[in-house]
């Protein structure tokens, strides 16, 4: 087992600067390590899948049908967001549904803790433009949401203020670095986690000045919830495709699912304006759960399927622990 390596001349080095890897560097460089984060694209990073996630930091929600696991490192995640980046949003979310699925909102109810059922009238209070649109919702008051866009950046910046270097266009390999290496490369690790698949995420960005909200809107669907988050200067992401698939792009299909759905959140989005449609690939292992592989120096961080903005500062406090303290967290961790 490794037991430490805060030395001098054992640098980390993180290959991904995505969220996974962002935050592995920030908290190994601010723990005094000489950190450098390797990133094959460039600044913008526009192909990478942090790119196009929604950045929901929503663990209570999310336990409606993810394993308990992702509850506990969500939870410790926000208390991390909220230390590193004092003005994330913690505006909390809310959950809607129209009449013909109200059973399913009661199963999301009774599936899901730490929420509180707003009336018609509540509702309306807390966001005014979904006045009138449903009869209740579940809110969600300790939930939060970031825009990755906005925070992969501030976070970059704090790991240049830590200390860290960060290289972008910088295309390496395990093999090409000294010292304890940390892979964070999502769906590209194929080459070392043959088992690792790509599980499409498919998002519309649209623009009104009609609607106003201040937190994320989860609308119960027969087929896949569909999230409505915020972003600033009018901006909403649409999202919450969970597809099988590889390829890019987003399908008829999956573009008329999301816009009719969001019309009858509320109909001012059917006039909105299209900015954008794209997908990303989230990495997910067979069980759909994260892992953090242990050979020696080399450390692997992947499977974070779509939670990625919601575990990863966790995970990286736990790599952190495990190469300070060789501690081991049996859930998450396996040593080669």
């Amino acid at each position: 087992m490794l037991q430490t390596t805060k030395r001098p001349d054992s640098p980390v080095s993180i290959i991904g600067a995505g969220i996974a890897g962002a935050w592995q560097a920030l908290l190994f460089a601010q723990a005094g390590h000489a950190v450098t984060l390797h990133e094959r694209g460039d600044e913008a990073m526009t192909d990478a899948t942090s790119h196009w996630a929604g950045g929901m930091l929503a663990p209570y929600c999310e336990a409606e049908i993810a394993e308990p696991i992702i509850s506990r490192l969500g939870l410790r995640s926000l208390d991390l967001w909220r230390r590193e980046l004092p003005d994330t949003p913690f505006n909390g979310s809310l959950v809607v549904a129209h009449p013909r699925e109200r059973n399913d909102f009661e199963r999301f109810a009774r599936m899901t803790e730490h929420h509180r059922r707003l009336d018609a009238a509540s509702l309306a209070a807390l966001e005014p433009s979904l006045e009138g649109r449903f009869r209740d919702a579940l809110f969600f008051p300790a939930e939060g949401h970031v825009e990755p866009r906005r925070v992969l950046p501030k976070l970059h910046e704090r790991i240049k203020a830590a200390g860290g270097t960060i290289k972008f266009c910088s295309d390496v390999s395990a093999n090409d670095l000294d010292g304890i290496v940390i892979d964070c490369r999502g769906i590209n690790a194929r080459d070392e986690h043959s088992e690792l698949r790509g599980v499409k995420g498919e998002m519309i960005l649209i623009e009104t000045d009609e609607v106003q909200l201040a937190r994320p809107v989860r609308l119960i669907h027969p087929r896949w919830p569909l999230y409505v988050i915020p972003r600033e200067n009018g901006l909403f992401m649409l999202g919450a495709t969970s597809i099988e698939a590889e390829d890019t792009g987003v399908s008829v299909r999956s573009a008329l699912e999301l816009l009719g759905a969001a019309y009858t959140v509320h109909p001012a989005f059917g006039e909105a304006r299209i900015v954008e449609f794209g997908s990303g690939l989230r990495p997910a292992f067979p069980d759909n759960l994260p892992r953090i592989g242990i050979r020696d120096r080399r450390i692997s961080v992947n499977g974070l399927y779509r939670h990625g903005f919601l575990i990863a500062p966790a995970l990286a406090e736990l790599t952190l622990a495990y190469v300070e303290r060789g501690q081991i967290d049996n859930e998450v961790m396996q040593c080669a």
